[in-house]
Order: C-alpha cells, then structure tokens, then sequence
C-alpha cells in the first residue's frame, strides 16, 4: 500500500483570496455560479420511482446556484442518487454510513463549503434593488440639545 503523497482531499481547501488562486481564476480556475440560481426547470427524474419526499427534494436542489455547474456536467444521476440517500439519511433510524454518505455527496457536489473550495465554485453577490433614495434623518446633537440662555436672565 502507498504511504503518503497528495490525495484527493489531502491539505486545505483552495482559497479564492490567495495569490496562487487568483493566478489559478485568471486562467478559468474558478467558477462564478448565479446567486439568483439554475432558472430553467429541473431535468426529468432519472431513477426508476421518486416518493413524494425525493421529488421536492429535487425541485429544490435544481433551483440551487450549483445546479447551473451540474447540468453543464451532465450530473443528473449523481444528484439523484444524493437526493435518494438524503432522503434516506432523514429517516430517525438511518444507519451511521448512509448519513456519511450524504456528506460525502455534500462536498462532492459543491453544497458544502469545503465543497465549494474544493471545485473551486463562488456565488456571484446578489443583486439587491437600489432602495428609494431618501434624506437621512438628522439625529439632534448635544449642542441642539442645549438650552441657550441670554446672560443675566434665569438665575
């Protein structure tokens, strides 16, 4: 059996702020996904049956910003095959692998963190609406707070 080296997993994850990543992001190495996430409808259901939970599950997965990086990469199966262990995982008697594998799924498909890192996916910012613009409202300082009073008078 080998001993040591680089694995898959081995070291920490990629970090899109060091100087080695942003080299990596000039020549494509990152991915930027949609914060709004995946808007065309979810694939068809590619198992044999679905229950009701596995469904919703993978309406919902389908509408996630990495859902945009999976349909490019044909990843279908892979995330049925999530969404079928997960809803498996969810069951109060569940084995300990089966809720291990969902983790396993978690970071392999980018819905983790570590995940992300690790295909070196980021969430583009959301775009937010620009609020009406207003005027501020001016708090009263210390000097407007104090009563002025004409010398001589008030003793």
């Amino acid at each position: 059996m080998p001993r040591g080296g680089a694995r898959a997993v081995s070291g920490p994850p990629p970090d899109p702020r060091s100087l080695r990543s942003t080299k990596a992001a000039d020549k494509g190495g990152w991915r930027t996904l949609p914060a709004e996430g995946r808007q065309a409808p979810a694939p068809e259901w590619p198992l044999t049956t679905a229950a009701e939970r596995e469904l919703n599950l993978w309406h919902d997965l389908w509408s996630k910003p990495q859902a945009v990086a999976w349909a490019d990469m044909g990843q279908e199966l892979e995330v049925a095959l999530f969404v079928r262990t997960l809803a498996e995982a969810e069951r109060a008697d569940a084995r300990v692998d089966v809720k291990k594998m969902v983790r396993s799924y978690l970071d392999s498909l980018g819905l983790s963190v570590a995940g992300m890192n690790r295909n070196r996916w980021k969430i583009a910012p959301a775009v937010e609406e620009p609020a009406e613009t207003t005027e501020p409202v001016r708090r009263p300082s210390a000097r407007d707070r104090l009563k002025v009073v004409p010398s001589g008078e008030g003793a």
